[in-house]
């Protein structure tokens, strides 16, 4: 019997949940005026998070400043977040979707997926769906689409169709019908840099990708990447849906030098190194880390040791450093002669919380494509 998985997405998540707030404490809704979730609303260096259908139509997009927006559209609405509220609307979200099949993997705050292999037939799955998809709206206030597919690969693509308040389906035979045509980089997993290399190569649409043959492939992409985006074009994908996080390991990298280091200089470029590698493992993995600690061995042997809590999970490169050095200005002076320095990543989630504690920062968009990039590089050349 084939699998029946369904993809539940929240449309424009903050923006929606921002409007629920408000319209129960009886303002206007968010979702039909030009509006936007940013950082602190009074000051114009503030990201946008989040942005309405309106706002969109203007040409407003997120991580774009404020006060861009603002020359864009005057009377543009715009509304801080609020992380608390956010996580009691993911809560509710979520406890509609276990009520439908307990086989329930959450891929972030605001979507997840349901294996309804054992609940409903394929020709019966677009009315469930739509029950799914009417429950959430009625008893939440917010809507969502609801992607179906035989796998998770294909409800997620179907549930990226058109918005909001949708159902789709991307069955195996209508792969060639509604997926093919699309364009290479709306295929999970294929970044910006990926689909430069693929068009750079003539292959622009999924369907281009489905086709060739796997030889040139890894020739672009590394043999590994290859396998993965070939069958992916072809709509092929056996994950099962998890229903459990796996339990919360860590993940550490450290640097020994050759001799004893007291440039500081060297010093954060070992720091950076060790950085760029715990943060690409844990993005490898799909986790984000709400606890950074860091140590350094002296040249006696002797260790020295820190380690912080961040307000919010993060993947980010960037983010991950700038809390190392701050802890390493409080456990080394500076001088002392250093052989080592290490650093590690703990009390782990899925959870996507990142942009919530760094929407004010107007390098947002910057680290993360850095990030991107560092990633497609490592994916290169481990698979070469």
């Amino acid at each position: 019997m084939g699998r029946i998985i369904f993809h539940i997405d929240v449309n424009s998540a903050f923006l929606s949940w921002s409007a629920v707030k408000m319209l129960r404490e009886g303002g206007q809704d968010l979702r039909l005026v030009p509006s936007v979730v940013s950082g602190d609303p009074s000051d114009r260096r503030s990201i946008i998070t989040a942005a309405s259908l309106p706002a969109k139509k203007l040409g407003i997009k997120t991580a774009q400043p404020v006060s861009m927006a603002l020359r864009t559209c005057p009377s543009l609405v715009i509304v801080g977040g609020d992380w608390g509220w956010y996580k009691q609307c993911s809560a509710g979200f979520i406890d509609i979707c276990r009520s439908y099949s307990p086989v329930l993997q959450q891929f972030s705050i605001d979507e997840c997926f349901i294996d309804m292999s054992l609940r409903c037939k394929r020709e019966d799955a677009p009315a469930v769906a739509t029950c799914l998809k009417n429950q959430v709206r009625d008893t939440l206030g917010f809507t969502v689409n609801v992607g179906i597919g035989p796998n998770k690969l294909l409800a997620k693509m179907a549930s990226d169709f058109e918005k909001p308040d949708k159902v789709h389906t991307l069955w195996e035979d209508e792969v060639q019908e509604k997926m093919w045509p699309l364009g290479v980089r709306d295929l999970l997993w294929v970044g910006k840099k990926t689909e430069q290399r693929l068009t750079a190569y003539g292959i622009r649409t999924i369907g281009d990708l489905a086709a060739l043959e796997l030889g040139p492939l890894t020739h672009l992409v590394g043999q590994k990447f290859a396998r993965q985006l070939h069958d992916n074009a072809n709509g092929r994908d056996d994950s099962p849906v998890e229903t459990e996080v796996p339990e919360a390991k860590s993940y550490s990298a450290e640097r020994t030098f050759s001799k004893d280091y007291t440039d500081p200089k060297d010093i954060d470029r070992a720091l950076f190194n060790v950085a760029c590698i715990v943060a690409h493992r844990i993005r490898r993995d799909h986790f984000r880390a709400s606890t950074v600690s860091m140590f350094i061995k002296h040249s006696d042997f002797t260790v020295q040791q820190k380690q912080t809590s961040l307000s919010q999970p993060t993947d980010i490169t960037a983010v991950i450093l700038n809390e190392a050095r701050r802890m390493l200005t409080e456990i080394w002076d500076g001088t002392a002669p250093l052989r080592q320095v290490g650093l590690g990543l703990s009390k782990l989630t899925h959870e996507s919380a990142e942009q919530m504690s760094l929407f004010e920062d107007p390098k947002l968009e910057y680290y993360r494509e850095w990030d991107r990039q560092y990633d497609e590089k490592r994916a290169r050349a481990e698979n070469k």
